[in-house]
């Protein structure tokens, strides 16, 4: 379990830090594993039972490597030097966490949008969506940015931090290797339809609590910033359950009903549309003042799971 001190510096070191390219990752050492190990199983997976099966095993190989597998490496170095294990630890916990990174990367697609660049804007919301970008206007650059906002404050931040807060890095860090697996291959259609489905159901499991809890985070903090409070509860129960994730459509329903715009809709992937249900009202218009209150919104969801985390971190240590 992970010590509320050591919780706390897990949480300054991401904002202090982020997740420069320079700095080695273990989400990108959990990419490379999962792209190798696709590579090499779906050669000798020809059927649909095949595949499933040999994405059952790639999946139980990239979380146990790197959630049994940072349990015991911490474990081992507590016993040669718990200086060296209080810094790997450190470590490995502000790598669970995205709230610079996502504010960094959130932040310069709404500079590129107040500036008019929206050239600019597609390339920069590229780096953080999956969808098509190369034709959208600002309302969808704005709507791309504003659902991942969402989506990611579950994935990358109240998720990471509450696997921490009950079972410690290892984990928060098997929350990441799901997270990761799902974001590669969790997906439908040819070549991931039973490839991926193990690692996606397992991902709508681990997630199930985080979305929920994220969605629910919004409303009190939408009222802390004098946005719609009522909104995001209403629209959070009406529209949470359209979205074809199990999960994404709470805290994406939470936000829309917050900032009193509509989401979802139509998105692009590799030229081909693919529809989804609308979440919200079009109240206001999507635009960079939208996405402005959208980037509050997920910094005091942050701050306040943060305090949550710590606080239960905080009474288990006393009792």
């Amino acid at each position: 379990m992970i010590s509320p001190a050591s919780f706390a510096l897990a949480y300054a070191l991401d904002w202090l830090v982020g997740d420069p390219a320079w700095l080695p990752h273990p989400v990108r050492w959990m990419g490379r594993m999962i792209k190798g190990g696709e590579q090499l199983l779906l050669k000798v997976a020809r059927t649909p039972s095949s595949e499933f099966v040999a994405g059952l095993l790639l999946t139980i190989a990239v979380v146990g490597t790197f959630g049994a597998g940072s349990w015991k490496l911490l474990l081992w170095l507590q016993g040669w030097n718990q200086t060296l294990a209080f810094a790997v630890s450190l470590y490995l916990a502000a790598s669970t966490l995205a709230t610079r990174s996502l504010l960094d990367e959130a932040r310069a697609v709404r500079r590129f949008l107040v500036n008019g660049d929206l050239p600019s804007a597609r390339k920069q919301v590229a780096r953080i969506v999956g969808r098509d970008t190369q034709e959208m206007n600002e309302a969808e650059v704005t709507r791309a940015a504003i659902e991942t906002l969402a989506e990611s404050a579950s994935d990358g931040i109240v998720g990471p931090m509450f696997y921490l807060a009950i079972g410690g890095v290892p984990a928060a860090v098997a929350y990441k290797a799901v997270n990761t697996l799902d974001s590669m291959i969790g997906h439908r259609g040819k070549p991931y339809e039973f490839f991926g489905k193990c690692a996606a159901r397992l991902d709508d499991v681990m997630s199930f609590v985080p979305a929920r809890l994220t969605a629910l985070l919004f409303v009190p903090v939408a009222w802390t910033l004098n946005l719609d409070w009522h909104g995001a509860w209403r629209i959070m129960r009406r529209d949470g359950a359209k979205h074809k994730s199990p999960n994404a459509g709470h805290p994406e329903a939470a936000m829309a009903g917050a900032l009193g715009v509509r989401l979802g809709g139509t998105n692009f992937y590799d030229g081909k549309p693919h529809d989804g249900q609308y979440l919200g009202d079009a109240q206001s218009p999507l635009d960079h003042q939208a996405l402005r209150n959208a980037l509050w919104l997920m910094v005091c969801v942050s701050l306040l799971m943060f305090g949550l985390c710590l606080s239960v971190r905080v009474l288990v240590a006393r009792w």
